[in-house]
């Protein structure tokens, strides 16, 4: 019989080792927005640790690179000059362009199995609407919102309204306002800096009017029922007095309001758990007023997948955005920031129900789906909506009347979209 001595045997175990191959991992560059309110990077990674637990065979860099617009053009200058980025989650309105660009490719093209289609079809319709160009789908969605009216409870109170009655008209928005503008405090603040569009569109659509065609390809900044609803939103400085004089910031906004300087805003629902921590009292949260109609555009985020990325990087990014759109990891992200679980599943899972019943201002958002549009998007998305978003803030700061900077707006786009429209 042989006897190996501790050190031979040692020496047999290197060599067995060195002999057999390393171990293989798909190796996925996914880049994510973080300047939304929330303290998302922790959600984040604690996410993707989760899912690497689980797959170990793919390993996720995540690179968190600014506000949206930052994140698409890092990710797109990744990709143009050849590093590695297989996924990354853009705006929901950023899907024309990226098309336009080559730089996407279609989930049909991805998706194989019967299971893997089911996934396909299970969020909210509402959600998967600017994801889905040209009969394909090209964005899933997943830090996604809608724009909702928080409210100061303790200021209704104090101005003899009922704290668990929002106001669901324009009309009433307005008479509440004025009971609440008192004291330096302001009754209602609309953000008009960094989506003047988005805004527009909410008092649009509860006016009437969608500001964009189905295809992408027309618009209606000089429709009198859009006209109106800039006029309405201008008379908030001006002829109402409810609201401060110039462009109320968006990044501000969220610090105005729980610091009482107004008693309601107009914001998004990715802002709630930053609301919920900050707030130092009761407040509510409503779906947005109607005029001649509810509604509100959807808003945020959608998982896209690079064009260049090899066949085995796309299977691996599939099954990360399945993994972080999985029901309980969409109630969870719902939970943790305030986002809308993309998917009826979401709240369903036992987590959120509860977490629904403890806080029923999480549901809101997802309530508000029902009446919830597409948000503007069209092709030549950036400079169709800069033309708008100038036409906003000059009338709001009345550097010309609604109507002039909505026909100006209106002509512009109507240049830039002309080849796409058959």
């Amino acid at each position: 019989m042989r006897h190996f001595t501790t050190a031979a045997l040692l020496s047999a175990t290197l060599l067995t080792a060195t002999a057999m191959p390393a171990f293989s991992q798909t190796e996925l560059t996914m880049y994510y927005p973080i300047a939304v309110g929330g303290p998302l990077t922790k959600v984040v990674d604690g996410m993707i640790e989760g899912f690497q637990k689980e797959n170990p065979e793919i390993k996720v860099n995540a690179v968190y690179s600014g506000n949206y617009d930052d994140t698409r053009v890092r990710a797109l200058s990744a990709i143009q000059s050849g590093q590695p980025a297989q996924l990354s989650v853009l705006f929901s309105i950023d899907a024309y362009d990226l098309i336009e660009q080559d730089l996407i490719v279609p989930f049909e093209d991805i998706v194989k199995t019967d299971d893997e289609k089911k996934w396909l079809n299970s969020f909210y319709p509402a959600l998967m609407a600017n994801g889905r160009v040209e009969g394909k789908t090209w964005g899933i969605p997943f830090q996604r919102s809608t724009i909702v009216m928080f409210y100061n409870k303790n200021m209704f109170r104090q101005a003899g309204l009922d704290p668990e009655k929002a106001p669901k008209t324009w009309d009433e928005m307005v008479m509440a306002a004025k009971a609440l503008t008192k004291d330096g405090h302001y009754g209602l603040m609309v953000p008009s800096t960094g989506y003047p569009y988005w805004m527009l569109q909410c008092f649009a659509i509860e006016n009437g009017k969608e500001l964009m065609s189905k295809d992408g390809t027309k618009v209606s900044f000089d429709d009198p029922a859009v006209v109106e609803a800039l006029e309405f939103w201008r008379s908030f400085s001006t002829e109402k007095k409810i609201s401060p004089e110039g462009l109320i910031e968006w990044g501000t906004l969220r610090q105005a309001f729980v610091q009482g300087q107004t008693a309601m805003m107009w914001h998004t629902t990715g802002n709630l758990a930053a609301v919920k921590k900050e707030a130092k009292f009761d407040f509510g949260v409503a779906e947005l007023p109607a005029n001649k109609q509810p509604g509100s555009p959807t808003g945020g985020g959608n998982f896209y997948l690079f064009k260049k990325a090899s066949e085995e990087e796309r299977a691996a990014s599939l099954k990360l955005i399945r993994y972080l759109t999985a029901p309980e990891r969409a109630a969870q992200w719902s939970i943790e920031t305030g986002y809308v679980g993309v998917s009826p599943a979401a709240y369903e899972t036992e987590k959120l129900k509860a977490y629904g019943k403890e806080f029923p201002q999480a549901l809101v958002a997802r309530d508000q789906l029902k009446v919830a549009i597409p948000e503007f998007s069209t092709w030549k998305t950036a400079r169709v909506r800069e033309a708008l978003n100038n036409a906003v803030q000059a009338a709001l700061t009345g550097t010309q009347s609604s109507a002039d900077a909505l026909k100006a707006a209106q002509a512009t786009a109507d240049d830039l979209l002309k080849p796409y429209q058959k």
